[in-house]
């Protein structure tokens, strides 16, 4: 038995590569593996090569695999492209009706089965994903039951028949692989799991959820790749809470209308991904100066311009702290797991309103449409924090002197806030400069001191967990540094270092923006040399870090922007050769 398998289905995007993911992982999740997912696919809706990935373990994994164990191939161009990553002993089962091939020599088992045959024998041809599972199984030595209840609740609602087909058709190509190895059928049978149940999730779902849960009752969005998941998942759950989401014509129309939405004291979100947010800055920047809270969500892809859509990519960190015009203060949140994702969606809602300020959850493709096994959420414990806004507060009259001191200068940086419709908060709103009571201004005292007391706000910003540390050593030969879905490429890569004898520490970024400067720099003092892991071309990351910590002849990078994701192996040997 093994504790741990790497499975990969390729063909043609809009032939059920998905679907067939989705059946073989729910199923496995459900007997209580581990699981990490990730889909390769085009940016078109039919054709092209398109594979998901899922590596299953008895223990928790946050990267995909070096590897592969079992190659499910469509078409010819999956074996093609995918063959180079399957170890020695490894199986591949392609679908016998394109007449597939495999290199010369290879030393795995391989099994042509006519998945699109027995499909079609069944009634359809659309069958043949399932027949692919069921052919998977027979290789795992896992019982076809186990997909019983997963194909009751996907195709239930199409009636008994429609179930007990899919059923059969798994059935058909379990018992097809059995009987054309026979006694030569070599398994890879997995440990057997705990059972526990968890959730397996996107990113994206975790990021709406916690929305949900944090109180957000509005979204304005714009849909764009890979974003669009959040806004769907809202659309679907928010009105059972009494919300809405709105459609905008653009993405400006989506951060203003948030930015107004917030302003009436409703917690409002959007979503988006790098162009999307090039078109928001000049509305974040209103946001700055007239101190209304917004939560952007910028789930980062390959750039520019439309670039790889549905590829990964952390490119827009440099644009994300210092892309709006202006000096305001804005924080930016960088959870580097699904279920971190969850909270910090929680959070980012209140940081923005204690602060009032806009506040920027950056993701990547990796952890926004990855799937990864999540432990179940702990609801008891979500605060929500509103900061210095009490929408039951009897203001006091200000009296015919003047309006309510909405930019009150304050000490701590945060002025008091009301929402329309409180009696005697009366005020006005402009994004250029203004007096405390909200009329413009440009005095020179008055701008001063508006503009101090803005920029002090997040002096007072304390963020537990600011930067995950994984720190076994006070003086490291090398420090591991990254954010976002790096993170478990990282984790398992500074494993392989320690077994090599080398003293490796691991510092992931959570707070991006204000950098968590006092947390960061004792690690940097203390290790011979600082590597920067990230997904861009110009080492964004590693220049901020230089920028904040100094120590700039310690720090060095490990980039890729080829729009894969990092594997442990990649981090490992170019650490070695760094060393």
């Amino acid at each position: 038995m093994i504790n741990q398998l790497s499975w990969k289905v390729g063909g043609q995007q809009g032939e059920g590569i998905e679907s067939t993911g989705e059946i073989f992982s729910i199923a496995l999740n459900r007997l209580g593996y581990y699981l990490y997912g990730y889909r390769h696919f085009s940016s078109r809706i039919k054709g092209g090569h398109t594979n998901n990935k899922i590596r299953v373990s008895t223990s928790q994994v946050r990267s995909i695999s070096d590897d592969l164990d079992v190659l499910v191939a469509f078409d010819q161009e999956t074996i093609d492209v995918n063959f180079h990553e399957l170890r020695e002993g490894g199986v591949v089962i392609a679908d016998s009706k394109f007449d597939p091939k495999i290199p010369d020599g290879s030393k795995v088992t391989f099994y042509a089965v006519p998945f699109t045959d027995i499909a079609t024998e069944l009634g359809t041809s659309l069958m043949k994903n399932m027949v692919a599972v069921g052919a998977s199984s027979a290789v795992l030595n896992l019982d076809v039951a186990a997909y019983q209840e997963v194909v009751e609740e996907i195709f239930g609602r199409k009636g008994e028949q429609v179930v007990a087909k899919n059923m059969e058709a798994i059935q058909k190509g379990y018992e097809y692989i059995k009987n054309q190895a026979g006694d030569s059928l070599s398994t890879m049978e997995l440990e057997k799991a705990d059972g526990k149940k968890r959730l397996f999730m996107i990113g994206n779902d975790a990021i709406a959820l916690g929305f949900i849960a944090g109180g957000c009752r509005f979204m304005s969005a714009y849909p764009i790749t890979p974003a669009s998941e959040i806004m769907e998942y809202l659309i679907k759950k928010l009105p059972e809470f009494g919300g809405a989401v709105i459609q905008t014509e653009d993405e400006i129309a989506a951060a203003t209308m948030a930015i107004g939405a917030n302003y009436a004291g409703v917690r409002t979100i959007t979503a988006s991904s790098g162009p999307g947010l090039s078109l928001m800055m000049e509305a974040i920047g209103l946001a700055g100066m007239t101190e209304t809270p917004v939560v952007i969500v910028n789930t980062q892809r390959g750039g520019p311009s439309t670039g790889l859509p549905t590829k990964v990519e952390q490119s827009d960190l440099m644009a994300m702290i210092y892309g709006t015009h202006g000096d305001i203060p804005k924080v930016v949140l960088a959870p580097s797991t699904v279920q971190e994702a969850f909270y910090d969606a929680i959070e980012a809602l209140n940081i923005a309103e204690e602060f009032q300020c806009p506040v920027i959850l950056l993701t990547d493709l990796q952890i926004s449409l990855g799937k990864q096994t999540v432990e179940p959420l702990d609801y008891s414990s979500i605060e929500i924090r509103r900061g210095k806004l009490d929408i039951n507060a009897e203001l006091p009259d200000p009296g015919e002197a003047e309006n309510y001191k909405r930019y009150l200068v304050t000490e701590d940086g945060i002025s008091p806030r009301v929402i329309p419709g409180m009696k005697n908060g009366l005020h006005h709103v402009t994004g250029v400069e203004h007096s405390e009571i909200g009329r413009p201004s440009e005095v020179a005292k008055n701008r001063q001191a508006q503009m101090d007391k803005r920029l002090r706000k997040l002096k007072n910003l304390n963020l537990a967990n600011a930067v995950h540390k994984n720190v076994k050593h006070d003086d490291a030969d090398v420090l591991l540094v990254g954010f976002n879905s790096t993170r478990g490429g990282i984790e398992e890569a500074t494993a392989r270092l320690e077994k090599d004898g080398i003293k490796a520490n691991h510092a992931h970024i959570r707070l991006i923006h204000p950098f968590p400067t006092e947390e960061i720099l004792p690690l940097v003092n203390s290790a011979k040399k600082v590597v920067v892991v990230e997904h861009n071309g110009t080492a964004q990351l590693a220049n901020i870090l230089k920028m904040n910590v100094g120590n700039h002849d310690k720090v060095e990078s490990i980039l890729k922007y080829d729009g894969n994701p990092f594997l442990p192996s990649e981090i490992y040997n170019r650490v070695k050769e760094l060393l």
